[in-house]
């Protein structure tokens, strides 16, 4: 059988991209599944506690941590479109003054909307005096789809999303670099019922799946073209043989 060289490198190309993109894809589902396992590691060791020492992101993220000091509700941020079973609300953010000094924001909880007027905040409680906070670090207060800047612009107490380095330059607090998410309960009537942590390991297998699946369509198509091309070039070669020289006819002078 005649191997026509472009047409196989091409597919050879298809097969060598799809085979390594479905690789990749397996080692981002190993790399999410490491990071659950961490997440889970993290979440049940002992707290660690935040001072006036700033901690890297990366070295605190998705970390049981505790913090002592005292509410700023004066600088609350209310994060909007945060459903919670199907009802709006809202999340309150707020700067939390730290004992030895610095500031970190708290992620309090969720809190409903006012059905009948959309920026009315519901009546919540916020601890006075010094008091203790124990939380997850999360690099965010949770984001949620914006449309440009939408309600992230400086001085407004309603937002779409809100970012740590930014909120830190707007409001001139030495911020920790990350937001904690509070689980301890200070009656405060918010609701702390936190989603997991997702890491989306299985649209990665479904990827990869869907690549070497590729690859084998790839194979199967090539393997199925160079066999019709075979089996065109036998039927032309047999007609040739047919119509020409010594097939029991006489040429023609």
């Amino acid at each position: 059988m005649k191997i026509r060289l472009i047409p196989t490198l091409l597919i050879l190309i298809v097969v060598a991209v799809t085979v390594r993109l479905g690789f990749w894809q397996r080692d981002r589902a190993h790399q999410k599944e490491a990071l659950h396992a961490h997440i889970t590691q993290f979440g049940n060791a002992p707290a660690q506690t935040i001072g006036a020492a700033r901690i890297a992101l990366k070295d605190i993220e998705f970390h049981r941590v505790r913090a002592v000091g005292q509410f700023m509700p004066q600088q609350v941020v209310y994060l909007d479109n945060r459903p919670y079973n199907d009802q709006p609300g809202f999340y309150v953010v707020m700067p939390f003054k730290l004992r030895d000094g610095g500031y970190v924001l708290v992620n309090r909880g969720w809190l409903p909307r006012n059905m009948n007027e959309r920026t009315a905040i519901e009546p919540y409680d916020t601890p006075k005096g010094e008091i203790e906070v124990e939380g997850i670090a999360r690099a965010d207060a949770s984001r949620a789809y914006e449309l440009g800047k939408g309600g992230s612009a400086a001085h407004q107490t309603i937002r779409q999303n809100l970012d740590v380095a930014s909120y830190a330059t707007e409001t001139g607090l030495p911020l920790q670099p990350f937001v904690i998410q509070q689980i301890s309960d200070d009656g405060d009537k918010l609701v702390r019922d936190w989603p997991a942590p997702t890491t989306g390991v299985e649209r990665n297998y479904g990827y990869m799946f869907q690549w070497w699946g590729m690859a084998v369509a790839a194979i199967v198509f090539g393997l199925y073209a160079a066999r019709r091309s075979a089996k065109n070039a036998k039927l032309t070669q047999g007609k040739g043989r047919e119509g020409g020289p010594g097939n029991g006819q006489a040429p023609h002078a």
